[in-house]
């Protein structure tokens, strides 16, 4: 009788409480058909484009190009320019665009959505996928190299556009230059409201400590020691580092593609070749270029290791070993990049058996050299721990496209109509940590289905990242990149393709050029000229372009062997 008593409510438990969280994580067996899994395709080798096409993509190419070409000139009046030592002030022909806002308004939106037309178009030749159902053919390697030069060369020497934050590196590297803590005071304080670089850095963050790890902040110092406090100067060097970044992200990603059995060239138009990281990591100059590009070189790396046949060599433990150092460096630029290295850990674990003890030998080995990384680059730096107490800087902003914030948002707006007071920080206190709850539940399952070889780790990782951004407090657009940069390696489904296109390309065109807000008559004159220009320019190169048409057979629904990886 007694021992009946003990077990019924241990049943009890494991039925309702045990069994229900092992199904949450993923230790419980998952059913086919209902799984992340299915996001992913092996795509199949296919041949070059022939004449035709290929005349095609060098009008692709020259199109978007000239769209590039045409946000850097309609920048030099509709980007983010400093509040001083604006060197296009005063030039009878430069500072035209300035004293023209609307006309310069229109000429970067006619751009930006010339940019994101040809990178649609060129799709059509990344994707390999024709209407008629013959053979698909696919663009060569090189190709694409030459075309993403191409479209993003007029960005490198445009001004700032779409964010102001550049301004608060030059004013945060000034700040650690002169010996002071950028993690205890901001701009305003450290540095004086009358500074030439506070006086350009959004009000927002002028009295904020800076949220970016040391690793930054220690390249930042190096270029104001440099450039001291000439903005344009820095400007250029700080975009020299985002470029290292993509450079990073053009190397790697290919290589991860092919590791996923996916084509090369498609997990380069989609991930490097997209708008977003054009205008938002060249053009608008952020440090999520470095960070991505970083933990993905690290990622390829450290597989390079892993998945490698036979016993690990004496190059194997380097390649894995530096791989996780390139991650570890990543997150001290900003931390979320370190979820990369626990599914490299994962992936080492199931090398090793999939045991428990395997786990915790690769997390003890991987989280050594994570934490060595973290401490040379915080006392070699000489700026210490202190990020670590502003990693929640950046929660004072309330993003529409946070899922937890828009929630919270949206239910206080509800209580103010209905007469309750707003109550939106409260609600916010509560969706936020929810969220953030859903959101480590989600990369748990990630790592266990990695563990169990139930993903690839570069597809794991990059929907892990998708949860953590859609789920974090505040959500830039650039932060989707995050996600579906390492996805573009491993994803190849519909479901996947065709939802990231269409939101990479809308968020790339509804964004304004300089980091703020125009007049409501402005944005609707420059959009209705936009409309008209995209129109007169449809009619004079529909001859020229592969623009859709109506003719031809239907396209047939996605097969496997409608991809393929080219070299």
């Amino acid at each position: 009788m007694s021992g009946t008593s003990k077990s019924a409510p241990a049943a009890f438990v494991h039925r309702f409480v045990v069994a229900p969280a092992r199904r949450v994580i993923g230790l419980e067996p998952t059913p086919p058909g209902g799984v992340v899994a299915t996001l992913h395709g092996d795509e199949q080798e296919a041949p070059g484009l022939n004449p035709a096409e290929t005349n095609q993509l060098r009008n692709i190419r020259r199109f978007g190009a000239a769209g590039a070409l045409l946000m850097a000139i309609g920048a030099l009046g509709a980007g983010a320019q400093p509040v001083l030592q604006n060197p296009i002030a005063g030039v009878r022909l430069l500072s035209l665009p300035s004293r023209m806002a609307t006309t310069a308004l229109t000429v970067t939106m006619t751009g930006t959505v010339i940019v994101v037309l040809a990178w649609l178009l060129l799709g059509r030749f990344a994707l390999g996928r024709l209407r008629s159902g013959a053979t698909p053919r696919r663009l060569t390697r090189s190709q694409m190299d030459r075309t993403l030069l191409l479209w993003i060369l007029p960005l490198c020497v445009a001004p700032p556009m779409f964010s102001r934050d550049v301004y608060s590196y030059l004013a945060q590297s000034e700040i650690t230059a002169r010996g002071l803590d950028p993690y205890e005071v901001g701009p305003v304080d450290a540095l004086g409201a009358d500074n030439v670089l506070t006086r350009t850095v959004p009000n927002i963050w002028r009295e904020t400590p800076a949220p970016y790890g040391p690793l930054f902040l220690w390249m930042g110092r190096g270029i104001t020691y440099l450039t001291g406090e000439n903005i344009v100067a820095g400007i250029f060097l700080h975009r020299l580092l985002a470029l290292a970044g993509v450079a990073l992200i053009v190397w790697s990603l290919p290589r991860l593609a092919r590791r996923c059995g996916v084509a090369s060239v498609t997990a380069l138009w989609l991930g490097a070749a997209n708008p977003l990281l054009l205008f938002h990591l060249v053009a608008g100059i952020h440090n999520e270029a470095l960070m991505i590009g970083l933990m993905l070189a690290g990622t390829e790396l450290a597989l390079r290791a892993i998945e490698r046949s036979g016993p690990l060599r004496n190059s194997d433990i380097a390649f894995l070993v530096g791989g996780a150092g390139l991650i570890a460096l990543s997150s001290s630029i900003k931390i979320p990049s370190l979820i990369a290295l626990g599914f490299v850990g994962m992936a080492l674990s199931r090398r090793w058996g999939g045991t428990l003890r395997s786990v915790v030998y690769a997390a003890i080995l991987l989280g050594s050299i994570a934490v060595a990384v973290q401490v040379a680059v915080s006392l070699g730096s000489g700026l210490g721990f202190g990020w670590i107490n502003t990693l929640g800087t950046a929660g004072v902003v309330r993003s529409w496209m946070s899922i937890p914030t828009i929630l919270g948002l949206g239910t206080g707006f509800v209580g103010v109509l209905l007469g309750l007071g707003d109550h939106t920080t409260a609600v916010l206190g509560l969706t936020r940590p929810i969220a953030a709850v859903v959101a480590g539940i989600i990369v748990v399952r990630m790592l266990i289905a990695v563990l169990r070889g139930r993903l690839h780790p570069v597809g794991a990782l990059g929907v892990a990242l998708g949860a953590v951004v859609l789920l974090f407090p505040v959500v830039q657009p650039w932060y989707l990149l995050w996600a579906v940069i390492p996805l573009a390696a491993w994803a190849t489904t519909s479901s996947f393709r065709r939802p990231a296109i269409a939101f990479s390309s809308l968020v790339s065109v509804i964004l304004m050029p300089n980091g703020s807000e125009y007049q409501p008559f402005q944005i609707v004159q420059a959009a209705v000229m936009t409309i008209l220009t995209i129109a007169v320019l449809y009619l004079f190169t529909r001859n020229r372009l592969p623009w859709p048409t109506r003719t031809g057979p239907p396209a047939r629904d996605r097969s496997a062997d409608e991809y393929a990886e080219s070299s």
